[in-house]
């Protein structure tokens, strides 16, 4: 009998966005069961010491300039990746931003750059690792979506209709590649303590609001409650897992 592994020795990751706050935590969850990671950064000099902490676990990290605005950069992170690290397993589309705007105020240049990085760049990230996986005939794709995908998030009108685009998006590739052994899934995580969310946070009357909508369990989410979820999606326990979006998001949903 073959039980369930969440081993990922020997197999490669690379994490878009891996600066910081969810990016950082997922790729040291992936170096902690044993795969090396490819660190997409918008800007190469910005991963402090990740690469550090990933070597000394033992395992390779590459540090790439990997700006998903940028089509050339994209492809060339993956070309590198493959090229350094002898191949790509698994692709976490981490990246992601949110300008918050009232509807009747979003400007069109926040709209365009919402757009370009949520799922644009998840796309072409996609399509390029896809490439790769394709000729492997085996891969793992997971995908950054949010609870703001599935209820209304005031002032997120932009955000919430990319991030329901990509757990679309995580469907039509899930269907249109799964006859390559490549499964494509999403996660989708409620607010999570993170430099991004330290602003909204810090305000005590919107922490104890979302406090109150994450309605079963009633705690701000952490990174790492995120990345387990990715690694489990990476793992071959989940092998049968695909088009799926999974919430993190504490039961704010099931209300």
């Amino acid at each position: 009998m073959a039980f369930p592994s969440f081993d990922l020795t020997g197999q490669v990751a690379l994490v878009t966005g891996a600066a910081r706050g969810l990016g950082s935590a997922i790729s040291l969850a992936l170096a902690h069961a044993g795969a090396d990671v490819a660190l997409g950064l918008r800007d190469v000099n910005a991963g402090g010491d990740l690469p550090d902490q990933i070597g000394a676990m033992g395992r390779r990290a590459l540090p790439l300039q990997m700006d998903v605005r940028r089509l050339d950069q994209i492809f060339q992170s993956v070309d590198n990746t493959v090229r350094q690290l002898g191949r790509l397993d698994i692709l976490v589309n981490n990246v992601g931003l949110a300008p918050d705007n009232l509807a009747e105020n979003v400007r069109e240049e926040d709209f365009d750059l919402t757009l370009a990085v949520n799922l644009k760049g998840t796309f072409f990230a996609s399509q390029a690792a896809g490439r790769v996986m394709i000729r492997q005939r085996r891969g793992r794709i997971i995908n950054l979506s949010s609870q703001a995908a599935f209820v209304a998030l005031p002032t997120e009108s932009v955000y919430c209709m990319t991030k329901a685009a990509i757990s679309h998006l995580t469907k039509c590739l899930a269907i249109e590649w799964g006859k390559y052994n490549i499964t494509v899934n999403a996660v989708a995580p409620t607010f999570i303590r993170t430099p991004g969310t330290e602003g909204a946070l810090a305000d005590p009357e919107f922490r104890s609001d979302v406090i109150e909508r994450i309605a079963a369990l009633h705690r701000i989410g952490e990174p790492m409650d995120v990345a387990g979820a990715v690694v489990f999606l990476a793992s071959s326990a989940a092998s049968l897992i695909t088009g799926d979006t999974i919430l993190i998001d504490g039961g704010w949903t099931a209300r």
